[in-house]
């Protein structure tokens, strides 16, 4: 058999189903990688809703996770950047869950469907709450770097966003609705506070109906101030 056949049987035998076996074994190396990352994360989600963020070391995550702890420093740097990794995960379906809300034509109806698929995430996943009050509340981990920090930020603001467009169809300028966004936000997780402490059991009063008084308020008062301005 001559150089150019033994080559041409080489690279078909390396072939499977179209897949070169180079790119098989990166395919199979990369799955490891995403299922033992997933696992550390699991891990650490568990470590910081038993112990706190600040009780949660490398070396807890590590033997929930079956590893060393000098295994994981392979996957991540610190606990601070594990903690980012499953913010980021949390913010990323908090976002898909407002995106996937229905677009209302009308803007009222767009700012309620928004803002009430925000504050519902929330309400149907306290641990979510938990995890994202770190950043809520301005408390960042040591060792969350100003990059993480500022990612972290943008991803939260992008869950907003679509409030947001929805309020500036009533004609706000860009600091009128940032002050409404904002508003909008304080009270919504004050809401979530009330019903997660049970404190909201005190008033008597049901959250859900409290943000749709609260929106409903909110929408027709704009919708004046939009009215009067046209006039």
């Amino acid at each position: 058999m001559n150089k150019s056949i033994r080559d041409s049987a080489r690279e078909a035998g390396a072939v499977v189903n179209g897949v070169r076996a180079d790119d098989a074994r990166a395919l199979r190396a990369d799955s490891v990688t995403q299922l033992r990352r997933g696992l550390i994360l699991d891990a650490a989600r568990a470590a910081f809703f038993e112990l706190g963020l600040e009780g949660a070391s490398m070396r807890a995550i590590a033997r929930r996770a079956g590893y060393s702890p000098g295994a994981i420093y392979g996957y991540f740097a610190s606990r601070e950047e594990i903690y980012a990794a499953l913010l980021g995960e949390s913010l990323l379906r908090l976002k898909a869950h407002v995106d996937g809300a229905p677009d209302a034509d009308h803007a009222a109806d767009r700012v309620k469907s928004k803002a009430s698929a925000f504050f519902d995430f929330y309400r149907q996943n306290p641990r979510d709450l938990d995890l994202g009050f770190y950043l809520f509340q301005g408390v960042r981990p040591t060792g969350l770097t100003r990059e993480l920090d500022a990612q972290l930020n943008a991803q939260l603001r992008a869950t907003l966003q679509p409030t947001a467009d929805a309020l500036s169809a009533f004609g706000l300028t860009a600091a009128a609705c940032e002050a409404e966004v904002t508003s909008l936000f304080a009270h919504m997780v004050g809401l979530l506070v009330l019903i997660h402490t049970g404190r909201i059991r005190m008033f008597g009063q049901h959250a859900p109906q409290l943000l749709a008084r609260h929106l409903d308020q909110l929408t027709e008062r704009l919708g004046r101030s939009a009215s009067s301005a046209a006039a």
